[in-house]
């Protein structure tokens, strides 16, 4: 039964994370391990970074890349 809870529990956190914007590291970390196994896998710092830069249209030099 807390096994349960506890997955009920994981699930309900992923999804509001995922309403509000904020991508699901382990998810990445798991999708890199078993497609990518010989590619680095990067920090949450980083990661968090790049889907915000995504998100918001941020180019690599700090440019705005897209209007809305």
């Amino acid at each position: 039964m807390l096994g349960d809870l506890k997955l009920i529990k994981d699930r309900l956190v992923q999804m509001s994370r995922l309403m509000v914007g904020i991508p699901d590291y382990d998810a990445y970390v798991a999708h890199r391990m078993v497609q990518h196994p010989d590619e680095p896998i990067m920090t949450y710092e980083e990661f968090f970074r790049n889907r915000q830069d995504a998100r918001y249209g941020v180019g690599g030099d700090g440019s705005v890349t897209r209007c809305c």
